[in-house]
């Protein structure tokens, strides 16, 4: 399965008051940390960090991840999104390389038109 997920603190603690200007990108480093350190293939964007593996030890990082980010304030806000197929591995690169070739594809197609 893969699950995309965004953690991202509210509310004060004490490593909160380090960061006066309200970022939260401290935060979200420790999260990113935990899945990086979990050795399940993961990939980080501007807004997701996006984790491969199977249910229970994805869900096992995202929670240790959450709570790694929960440190930075009071509250923590977290978004989910997952792809649940059974029996599928590598679909975090495999994905981007069959969207890829589709591109290349219509590329090709439209430039023979």
């Amino acid at each position: 399965m893969l699950v995309a997920f965004s953690v991202a603190p509210s509310g004060t603690s004490d490593l909160s008051r380090e960061n006066p200007d309200g970022s939260v990108h401290d935060a979200v480093a420790a999260a990113v940390a935990v899945v990086r350190e979990s050795g399940l293939p993961n990939s980080t964007d501007s807004m997701f960090t996006t984790i491969e593996g199977e249910w229970d030890e994805v869900m096992t990082v995202i929670k240790n991840a959450t709570e790694a980010a929960g440190r930075y304030g009071s509250r923590v806000s977290l978004v989910l999104k997952a792809d649940i197929r059974p029996g599928r591995t590598g679909e975090l690169t495999g994905k981007v390389e069959r969207l890829e070739a589709a591109l290349a594809e219509q590329q090709q197609f439209e430039g023979h038109s």
